[in-house]
């Protein structure tokens, strides 16, 4: 190949896979290939819908290109909300999550197939992102900061595998309320009001804090199963993860419901400061809130080592 026949082109970039591919495989094939199959067509539907075009489709995986960051980021979350009404008809055991990643970067095309850089930081992304979450590049971040009603959480940098500079990864929080509305931002503001006394409770619970430091960095994790491990690990050492789940209400006035939120939200703000310790986003762990489903279950769609749950019961004043 000469340095003529190169063609070169800024694009942006989505990858997908499956969560726990290996062991949806192990239990049942027959079913996992079809539901796969299912999957794999709506999601180049939707590609194509926003303008986008399926580059390759290797086991699990999804590669797409788009001449939009704003296209690809709108693309994935859609995905995800159409991948999570149709696992709502699945088994619990049978459903199938998605990581997604999106990067711009510059890319070299060769027929139908792109290379380079922007390729690899996409599909880095892809294993950084929680199970039906995305994960994009600062490169990406920078086109749609204020083009989309996202919010965004800034995960830091991350040294990944063969990529030579770090790469700043930031998480879109996905689920029921992804976009920002009239109602979340009065929701948001009610928070606020309640911080005040949340800040004074959560003194109380530093105590649970420090045990669960303690349990994180000196006492050993569940083990990783090879399907759950990360695809390509941009760390030294595995991180540890922890989901903080909302807190159930126990008082009878409905209202506290919001203190309630207040306390699991300053708390998660707090874990969030502790090096080493990569907290789930609130999006995420609160979108449980008001299910009835078991922990063990909620650690394995969470994809995290620990979570912190709790109650709030009001006496008095």
């Amino acid at each position: 190949m000469t340095e003529e026949r190169v063609k070169r082109k800024l694009s942006a970039i989505l990858s997908a896979d499956v969560v726990g591919y290996s062991r949806l495989m192990g239990e049942d094939e027959v079913s996992t290939v079809r539901t796969l199959e299912s999957y794999r067509k709506v999601m180049s539907d939707l590609i194509e819908q926003f303008r986008g075009r399926v580059v390759d489709s290797p086991g699990d995986n999804l590669l797409s290109e788009f001449s939009s960051v704003v296209d690809a980021v709108q693309c994935a979350v859609e995905i995800h909300e159409v991948i999570r009404a149709k696992n709502e008809d699945l088994p619990e055991d049978r459903r199938m999550l998605f990581r997604i990643g999106v990067n711009l970067g510059d890319v070299i095309e060769e027929g139908n197939r792109i290379y380079g850089d922007g390729v690899n930081i996409a599909a880095r992304l892809e294993g950084l992102a929680e199970p039906g979450g995305i994960c994009i590049s600062g490169a990406a971040h920078e086109q749609i900061e204020n083009k989309l009603a996202l919010r965004y959480e800034f995960l830091g940098e991350h040294t990944v595998k063969n990529i030579a500079k770090p790469v700043k990864v930031y998480r879109v929080p996905v689920g029921p309320k992804t976009t920002r509305s009239k109602e979340g931002d009065e929701k948001r503001t009610k928070l606020k009001n309640w911080r005040w006394t949340a800040l004074s409770a959560t003194g109380a619970m530093i105590i649970i804090i420090g045990v669960l430091v303690i349990r994180n960095f000196y006492l050993p994790g569940p083990p990783i199963e090879p399907d759950q491990a990360p695809v390509v690990s941009d760390v030294k050492e595995l991180t540890k993860t922890i989901a903080v789940l909302p807190f159930d209400n126990l008082s009878p006035d409905p209202e506290q419901a919001y203190f309630a939120d207040g306390i699991a939200e300053e708390l998660l703000n707090y874990l969030t400061r502790i090096s080493g310790l990569e907290v789930r986003g609130r999006t995420s762990s609160f979108s449980f809130k008001g299910k009835d489903m078991d922990l063990p279950t909620i650690s394995k769609m969470l994809n995290v080592d620990y979570m912190l749950e709790g109650s709030v019961r009001k006496a008095g004043e």
